[in-house]
């Protein structure tokens, strides 16, 4: 039997462990040593071998002792156990929207489902119905999330595929002798959803750097080979497709492996008509080749500036490219500070001491918390005695004069009337409020935008929060036309969140252009729960880049002294508008 992946085999017992109903910790410290595991770059039997398990941060004496059960063997006694008691089949099942494990292990238990397959006939077969703690309406969702399941199969998270992408990039800059290494494609690109990883690599040594490639711990099997092109599908279960290219043709087979190919198909219209040829070979004129030194020099070539790979959709960048107005888009570094961060007074992990110090170590100089309000009480929302407690932890924290700066927030539920959830007399204490939309996501359209409209008219609202509620591949968002929400906050002086989370991505990056046109600022913010989503900032940069956000388009790459402007700001004018 082929040795299979040891972040695999740790996955795969953090699943079963989950749907057997197991300590909550031990499952999320198999899942972090998975993650931890895959993106290693030293050898792990030197590792083993010199007894370093311990000095890697996330594995513990009892997941140490399988991976070197794992280096000894090849297995884990553990993962063949849980075997026993539940199929790896289940696991499956968890990739259902609206199917927890708690409800998998009973499907399991009473009706003997064992994958998707099998829980779709169940459905069908209206067999769910009189199951205990299921019914009608469960059944319904459960289809609904099967359909879900099959629209988007073979459809990853940006997060979780691109730190795997740049692994394999790291372990060929390491081993092989090429000019360039570079993540292509819709990663490139930062899609929020990706299908393939693209890889190029510029090397005369095909055979080696294909070799490397396939001898890859991530590789599972190879599905084709060539000189120019070698395919392997991954143990995360993506296609990854290597490209090797001559030095010369790597500028335009960077373009041409980036894409879109809307926008290809777009560049080569523009070669044709200046008698050019492009495609990834090179440019040409009468079949001899450019000298393109970069990609900034084929853009050039062909009368336009350079574009940013992220604005590369078809969606007016060539345009702006031919008049030399492609805008400065924003990048990490201009971030100064972060919004929608949970502490440990609601559902977040870490103190607002922790938050402070992480967010310094990151180079920011401010962080907003913001916690669920009362109504979210199911992630522990704050009753007014627990806000009045936090503010008066930020009030001294601030006194002390560090070099951070904690802004006082909330993260208020909108009410399905509208309402925000305090009185005036509470929210008019907070610095900034973010009305987020968490309950009765099924309303009608016109209803659903009436709710959103009366809280943008509250005066005490500053951002609106993950403004479609949508999580990628797992729930759409409620029904809602974005257009109207833009023209409803440039009227209300409201900013829109652009939600960094990788589940979230919400704003979504296609209407942000329209914003920036409206005069809607965003603020990219990572609704942070432990202190290391921190650094989804990264993921949400990435959404404001595609979404042509430039610096002065982003609330937080203004310092503290700005912010503490704007946000007065717009507590004056929302005042005036309610007096008026």
């Amino acid at each position: 039997m082929e040795k299979r992946p040891l972040p695999t085999l740790l996955d795969e017992i953090a699943a079963l462990l989950e749907i057997k109903g197991d300590n909550p910790f031990k499952v999320r410290a198999y899942q972090n040593a998975a993650k931890v595991l895959s993106t290693l770059s030293d050898d792990l039997n030197e590792i083993v071998k010199q007894k370093r398990l311990k000095d890697i941060k996330g594995i513990g004496a009892t997941i140490s002792a399988k991976i070197e059960e794992y280096i000894e063997t090849g297995g884990i006694l553990y993962h063949e156990e849980l075997q026993k008691e539940l199929p790896l089949s289940l696991l499956g099942l968890l990739q259902i929207p609206n199917l927890g494990p708690r409800k998998i292990k009973s499907l399991y238990d009473e009706l003997n489902i064992r994958n998707v397959g099998e829980l779709e006939y169940a459905c069908k077969e209206n067999r769910l119905i009189s199951l205990f703690g299921f019914g009608e309406k469960t059944q319904e969702k459960i289809l609904k999330g099967i359909e879900f399941f099959k629209r988007h199969q073979g459809e990853y998270l940006f997060g979780e595929i691109y730190p795997l992408a740049l692994s394999i990039k790291e372990r060929f800059r390491g081993e092989v002798s090429a000019e360039h290494v570079e993540v292509c494609g819709s990663l490139r690109r930062k899609k929020e959803i990706v299908r393939d990883i693209d890889l190029l690599v510029s090397s005369s040594d095909w055979r080696g750097v294909s070799e490397l490639f396939r001898s890859m711990p991530q590789v599972q099997e190879v599905i084709a080979e060539g000189p120019t092109k070698t395919s392997c599908r991954l143990f995360a279960g993506i296609e990854a497709d290597l490209r090797v290219v001559s030095p010369e043709s790597f500028p335009s087979a960077f373009i041409y492996f980036t894409g879109s190919k809307e926008h290809n198909v777009k560049l080569r219209g523009i070669a044709k008509r200046k008698g050019l040829k492009l495609n990834e070979y090179g440019l040409f004129e009468d079949e001899e080749a450019l000298p393109c030194a970069d990609e900034v020099s084929v853009y050039g070539a062909l009368g336009l500036s350079f574009i940013p790979p992220e604005l590369r959709e078809d969606m007016g960048e060539i345009e702006a490219a031919e008049n030399g107005r492609v805008p400065d888009l924003v990048r990490p570094e201009d971030i100064q500070g972060l919004f929608h961060v949970h502490s440990a007074y609601s559902d977040g992990r870490d103190s607002i001491e922790e938050i402070a110090d992480a967010a310094r170590q990151l180079g920011l100089t401010y962080v907003g918390i913001s916690d669920h309000s009362r109504s979210a009480f199911y992630a522990g929302g704050l009753k007014v005695d627990d806000v009045l407690r936090q503010w008066d932890e930020i009030d001294r924290f601030n006194a002390r004069g560090e070099n951070l700066h904690i802004f006082k927030g909330i993260e208020s539920d909108i009410l399905p009337d509208g309402s925000l959830d305090y009185d005036e007399k509470i929210l008019e204490g907070f610095d900034f409020v973010i009305g987020s939309i968490h309950s009765s996501f099924g309303m009608a359209k016109e209803d659903m935008e009436r709710r959103i409209e009366q809280a943008m008219m509250n005066p005490f609202i500053t951002m609106f929060g993950h403004p479609t509620g949508r999580l990628l591949l797992a729930r759409d968002g409620y029904q809602v036309d974005m257009i109207k929400v833009i023209d409803q906050s440039a009227q209300n002086n409201v900013i829109i969140e652009l939600n960094a989370s990788m589940y979230r991505l919400d704003v979504d990056w296609r209407y942000l252009k329209y914003a920036r046109e409206k005069g809607v600022m965003c603020s990219i913010n990572p609704d942070a729960h432990a202190t290391k989503d921190l650094s989804d900032l990264f993921y949400g940069v990435g959404i404001a880049r595609k979404g042509w956000q430039e610096r002065k388009d982003v609330l937080n790459t203004r310092n503290v002294e700005e912010v503490k402007a704007i946000f007065e700001r717009i507590k004056n004018v929302k005042r005036h508008a309610v007096c008026s």
